[in-house]
């Protein structure tokens, strides 16, 4: 059960990063499009949590995906620990 816990958590957390890395290039439809697209929403709606408490530095640099994977990761081993 635990590794299960820890293999999904890993699992999202690469899509989160593979969803950032993405944002950082132009996309210009087709098959890229679509990903991204889904990647969007498997992601937004958790790392919207985050955007809402915090805003991007400069106006541009978005830091709340760093913070949402550093709070899932946090959030899976105290889940842990107490299974």
């Amino acid at each position: 059960m635990q590794q299960l816990i820890v293999a999904l958590a890993d699992a999202y957390s690469m899509v989160i990063f593979v969803y950032v890395l993405m944002s950082w290039f132009p996309i210009n439809g087709g098959i890229m499009q679509d990903i991204n697209t889904v990647l969007g929403r498997l992601c937004d709606p958790f790392l919207d949590l985050f955007r809402k408490f915090i805003p991007p530095i400069g106006g541009m640099v978005d830091v709340s995906p760093i913070v949402a994977l550093l709070v899932l990761q946090f959030g899976v081993r105290l889940l842990l620990m107490i299974l």
